[in-house]
C-alpha cells in the first residue's frame, strides 16, 4: 500500500511540471503573463487536490495488485 507521504510528494511533483506547463499555455493563450499565471495556480490547486484525492482512492483499492 502507498503512503500518504508518498501520495503527497506524487502530487506536488506533477503539479510543478502542470504548473509550469500550464503558466507557458495560459501566457499563449492570453498574451499576458499575469492572466496565464493566475489560470495556472488556480488549476495547479484544483489538479493537486483531486488527484490527491484519486490517489488515495486507488491506495485502499486491491484490485490488479499482485499479491506477494
Amino acid at each position: 500500500m502507498e503512503t500518504r507521504r508518498r501520495s503527497v510528494v506524487k502530487a506536488v511533483i506533477w503539479n510543478v511540471i502542470g504548473l509550469t506547463v500550464m503558466t507557458v499555455v495560459g501566457m499563449l493563450a492570453t498574451g499576458s503573463a499575469t492572466v496565464g499565471g493566475a489560470m495556472a495556480l488556480v488549476n495547479t490547486g484544483l489538479g493537486f487536490v483531486t488527484y490527491l484525492i484519486y490517489e488515495r482512492i486507488w491506495a485502499g483499492i486491491a484490485w490488479g495488485r499482485a499479491h506477494v
